[in-house]
């Protein structure tokens, strides 16, 4: 090697230096495409398997009294997704009061320590709706489970009929307003290039009646064929097509705050860090007669 030049000498380092650095950026890649870069807001059903008698742990099923009652994942308990809506508000779906929330969670035995899984049998429709009420009162330790209980009985996993027997918690609330939404916030935003507003609704729905500035995406569209959560790189691919990035200031609704909570889930999931859900949805906008409104 002496007889080269010392340029040429430095050249199968500089080579062997970009090879590496090629490798790294592939591997990095690869690794997010094939997952999430919130990972741990999805539990697998082999995850929860392994943690089915984890004290820590609180699973809880969102379907119907009825449909729990005839099998469940055992351990879990019940709180329905209707079971949190407010009968005597004037908007459909809207939540019954922060406190009598709280005290039906800490009823649960969940506190600020508790870990919580939630499933449902509709891909996480229902489920996420309660996610995004978790993280908006500050619980950092909610979960969903991919593919919910069809998967679970798919995988001849065992069911139970009792309902488990807990020790109620003091659930504290530490409200997080950058995770929801009003009519005023949206109205605020509408001329900010850095925001976006997403309907996730049928787009049916979206042509009959929807806020000027929305953008009709559609939550189904998060799911693969077997109501399981798409990949990361589809999903994320999916999004930017539409100019939803992780940079953007992101808000969602649909028509009463559960279908929202499907994409605000989703977007979670991705790592998008401000996204937040109107839960009031067009239950509320579509029948103000002072907010503008939009068809076709």
């Amino acid at each position: 090697m002496e007889h080269f030049p010392k340029t040429l000498r430095a050249i199968p380092f500089a080579l062997a230096l970009l090879f590496a650095l090629v490798l790294a950026v592939f591997a990095h890649g690869a690794a997010f495409a094939g997952g999430y870069s919130n990972a741990g807001l999805l539990m697998d059903t082999e995850q929860l398997a392994k943690r089915i008698d984890d004290e820590n742990l609180r699973v809880i099923d969102v379907r119907p009294a009825k449909a729990y009652a005839k099998g469940h994942i055992p351990g879990a308990v019940h709180l329905g997704a209707d079971d949190v809506i407010d009968p005597d508000s004037h908007v459909s779906g809207h939540l019954l009061p922060n406190s009598v929330l709280a005290e039906k969670l800490g009823k649960l035995g969940i506190d600020r320590d508790t870990e919580v899984v939630l499933y449902d049998d509709k891909g996480g429709f229902h489920a996420a709706r309660l996610f995004w009420m978790l993280e908006y009162f500050g619980h950092r330790k909610a979960a969903i489970l991919n593919g919910g209980i069809p998967k679970w009985v798919k995988e001849n996993r065992s069911l139970s009929t009792e309902a488990p027997q807990v020790k109620a918690k003091s659930f504290a609330l530490n409200l997080t307003p950058r995770r929801a939404a009003n009519a005023d916030w949206l109205l605020d935003h509408q001329e900010d290039q850095s925001s976006v507003l997403i309907d996730v609704r049928p787009v049916k729905l979206h042509k009959e009646g929807h806020i000027p500035w929305a953008l009709s995406i559609p939550w189904k569209q998060n799911l693969t064929a077997d109501a399981t959560m798409k990949p990361a790189r589809e999903l994320l691919a999916h999004f930017a097509a539409r100019g939803v990035t992780p940079d953007k200031n992101v808000a969602v609704h649909c028509q009463d705050g559960k279908a929202a909570a499907h994409s605000y889930f989703t977007l979670r999931l991705l790592g998008f860090p401000r996204v937040r859900s109107y839960d009031r949805s067009w239950a509320e906008w579509g029948a103000a007669d002072d907010l503008p409104k939009a068809k076709g």
